[in-house]
């Protein structure tokens, strides 16, 4: 059976019956449907979540289609229940263009998913809706001064940075002219689209505290510079209130249900390769308060989802992981080994050993973190048992604890080793984590400490644009904060071709991008895509409803 086979295959409980077992009652829910509902701001519990045990699922460097950390987050957080641990999966929302594009659904695989999956990786409760009208309202806003004669600001159409955001993958929207048709189309200039997910405003939602400080954070957002050379936020727009009152209900975590019919929450979905890759601070901190254990997930490797998880989340929300897991694939691994995808499902023990290096990379990223690392080897049908024992033998002689895990074939029954080995992580980290930078590091350190310690890159160079932009940072008095780093998800360089581990490589910075709503800046390496475009042949063409309205294709 394929995922939406094994997903139709099991009856949900009525969402009700899901959340009396972390003790929510049916009148503190906001029901969309019999099996999703919205859970209140008011259930985060500042000093219960103190006492339970966040664990950060991350992952290698991954092949194009991914190494299955969701599918790995929520066999975990079964396989937690199932060994008597009381877990919530809170996980991010899949993006539309990715489930229609080359990705498929993006709601776990095989026995280890959240279910209604055909909801969740549709339209869901509609948060991707609001978070797009809310970013293109600030979008109307702008053009709408720009051509306004009585209240117009002097902003200078060349320096707009804000783009409209549209949750579908469109290369035909990555550059585009508005204003045209003369008087009455506004002013003419060129702009273009980011998908949803690349969007500020997911970023700024999943990083605030309340509907009050999601506001604020709208209130800073950089739209660009008047014509004299000075800054314009969105506050000057009065776009704030209007955008916040937009997001009324999409600032809610949303709760649904595993196969093995264990809570889970589902909120915000910010790309990992240009934002901070991981649900909201909310829905965390409400699982945390909700259960003793919450399994978590960062996008991409450690180098790009983890590292923002630290350094950015954890830090802005006061939390600490006390573990990491760190899923690797054999086909993945054989890829850093030199061996081409289409060949991946052969077995190759030379390959295999020639990719451990990229593994050891992210755990010895981590580890610089001080937090305990635990590796899952997330199996696929074409992995050998000679395969399995080389990978298990050398985590085993590295002195890193390492667990099969299969999810995806036995739901929870297959993680409960790496279940337990997880809690005993846990149980055995007694520190906070420790950043790879301070704040007051001057923002070139920050880079420099990121590049080195995660990337094990040499050094560090600038373009002119880039020590320009610097200038103008400093001068906006933003260098004191956390950086997101941008770069290619495809090795830990910013050369998507240097697979495995490379060594001796520089990260160049082409350019920043201040994200003051977020509360970050954006040192930008190498070409960074915000409106991915469709594969020759799209998932989308394999997706399809009959009569009886039964969806099929959705995997």
């Amino acid at each position: 059976m394929n995922d939406l086979q094994i997903a139709n295959s099991v009856t949900p409980l009525p969402i009700q019956q899901i959340a009396a077992k972390i003790g929510i009652s049916s009148d503190q829910l906001d029901f969309y449907g019999k099996y999703k509902a919205k859970l209140p701001l008011d259930l985060i519990d500042e000093q219960k979540l103190k006492q339970s045990k966040l664990i950060l699922v991350t992952a290698i460097t991954p092949t194009p289609a991914g190494e299955g950390k969701t599918t790995v987050t929520i066999g975990l957080n079964d396989g937690l229940n199932r060994i008597g641990k009381a877990s919530l999966a809170v996980i991010r929302e899949p993006s539309l263009g990715p489930v229609f594009g080359i990705k498929g659904g993006a709601a776990g695989g095989g026995w280890s998913q959240v279910i209604p999956m055909e909801d969740i990786n549709l339209h869901f409760t509609g948060d991707f809706h609001a978070i797009e009208k809310a970013n293109n309202l600030l979008s109307a806003l702008i053009d709408n001064n720009i051509q306004s004669k009585s209240r117009n600001l002097g902003i200078d159409p060349r320096t707009v940075l804000w783009k409209r955001a549209m949750d579908m993958n469109d290369r035909a929207l990555r550059a585009t002219i508005v204003g045209l048709g003369g008087k009455n189309g506004g002013m003419p200039r060129e702009t273009g689209f980011n998908i949803t997910a690349a969007s500020e405003v997911m970023a700024i939602l999943c990083m605030s505290k309340n509907l009050e400080d999601l506001k604020a954070r709208f209130a800073k957002i950089y739209i660009g510079d008047r014509f004299d050379g000075m800054p314009v936020f969105a506050s000057e727009l009065n776009a704030h209130g209007a955008m916040a009152t937009l997001m009324k209900e999409a600032i809610k975590p949303n709760l649904v249900q595993t196969l093995g019919q264990n809570p889970a929450i589902i909120h915000g979905g910010p790309f990992a390769n240009i934002a901070q890759g991981t649900n909201s601070i909310l829905a965390t901190k409400m699982g945390l308060s909700l259960g003793d254990y919450v399994v978590t997930e960062a996008g991409f490797g450690s180098d790009l989802g983890a590292e923002k998880f630290f350094n950015i989340k954890s830090r802005a929300a006061g939390l600490s992981p006390r573990a990491v897991v760190i899923v690797a694939t054999i086909r993945a691994l054989k890829y850093h080994g030199g061996k081409p995808l289409k060949e991946l499902t052969s077995e190759d023990l030379s390959a295999l050993g020639k990719g451990l290096p990229n593994l050891q990379r992210h755990v010895d990223s981590i580890r610089s973190f001080g937090v305990p690392v635990v590796v899952a080897v997330n199996v696929f049908s074409s992995d050998t048992d000679a395969e399995k024992k080389l990978l298990l033998n050398y985590c085993q002689t590295q002195g890193i604890p390492a667990a099969l895990s299969e999810g995806w074939a036995k739901g929870g029954e297959g993680c409960m080793n790496l279940a337990d080995l997880v809690v005993k992580a846990a149980d055995d980290c007694k520190q906070d984590f420790k950043p790879t930078y301070d704040l007051e590091d001057e923002v070139t350190e920050k880079i420099r400490k990121v590049a080195q310690t995660i990337y094990g890159a040499d050094g560090v160079e600038y373009s002119t644009v880039a020590k320009s932009q610097l200038k103008k940072i400093e001068k906006l008095g933003m260098s004191k904060l956390p950086i997101c780093m941008a770069k290619t998800q495809k090795s830990l360089s910013d050369n998507e071709k240097l697979i495995g581990r490379p060594m001796g490589f520089t990260i160049t910075i082409r350019e920043f991008e201040i994200a003051a709503g977020a509360g970050f800046l954006i040192p930008i390496a190498g070409e960074i895509l915000r409106m991915p475009g469709l594969p020759e042949v799209p998932s989308a063409e394999t997706v399809d409803i009959d009569e009886n309205g039964v969806i099929s294709g959705l995997f």
